[in-house]
């Protein structure tokens, strides 16, 4: 039917069976709980498109209007890449990899300002799961200042067998945790992934139990923890120096 251009949303179950036809980047698709649409959900899930039930009152937040049909979709602000793409960039610029992993970062202004910091720190790219994790909806797209346009963003659908697939590239995995090895004893040199976990629970068990390395980041206030992006921020510029 009609388009929200600000949150780039459409609305209505033929636009919606539309969209999921055609090549738009699909972040998305919002289903009103009370109600089966069987051929959208089996179309999105050949899409490999995030299904979220949700009630009638969020469907018609997202649409601003009560003529939505029961279902809406966000599409990407920008394209995903694949993980080949974010390998292809190291080889081309002659460097090691060095890719950024958000583990579930389920905050969109969160991993807006990781997909940031990574553009500015010259990171090959940033992997995401699609489950469970913020995608690059229009709110991501704007914290990352545009950055998402420039930087490599591929959304995966296990972030174990990722991480797996980098090490056999010759890539240490370092995830972020309170009870890690401080950073600054950390040899950073070569190929490396940085894995940031969750704003409330950290690295899920199976990434961490998969990671080459677990690092910290000193507290010494009265806060023993920092947000996500920042400590993101912080490791990335550090290994910066491991490979001038």
């Amino acid at each position: 039917m009609e388009n929200n251009t600000e949150r780039q949303i459409i609305f209505g179950r033929n636009a919606v069976i539309e969209a999921l036809r055609s090549d738009k980047e699909i972040d998305t698709i919002f289903i009103q709980k009370d109600i089966k649409i069987e051929s959208i959900s089996a179309l999105a899930k050949e899409r490999g498109a995030v299904v979220k039930t949700v009630s009638a009152e969020k469907i018609a937040s997202l649409a601003k209007t009560q003529k939505h049909g029961g279902v809406c979709a966000e599409l990407c602000a920008a394209e995903y890449a694949q993980l080949s793409d974010i390998l292809g960039v190291s080889e081309k610029r002659g460097k090691p990899p060095f890719i950024i992993i958000a583990d579930e970062i389920a905050d969109p202004h969160n991993l807006g300002a990781i997909i940031r910091t990574a553009e500015a720190a010259g990171a090959d790219g940033v992997i995401i799961p699609k489950r469970r994790s913020a995608g690059l909806n229009s709110t991501v797209y704007k914290t990352s200042a545009g950055a998402a346009a420039w930087i490599k963003v591929a959304r995966v659908s296990n972030l174990v067998d990722t991480i797996k697939t980098l090490k056999k590239n010759n890539i240490w995995v370092y995830g972020m945790e309170a009870d890690g090895e401080p950073y600054d004893k950390v040899d950073f040199s070569g190929g490396a992934a940085i894995v940031v976990g969750s704003e409330g629970f950290g690295l899920s068990r199976l990434v961490r139990e998969n990671c080459d390395v677990i690092v910290s980041l000193p507290m010494n206030g009265k806060v023993n923890s920092l947000n996500a992006s920042v400590s993101a921020g912080i490791l990335m510029y550090e290994i910066i120096k491991y490979r001038k």
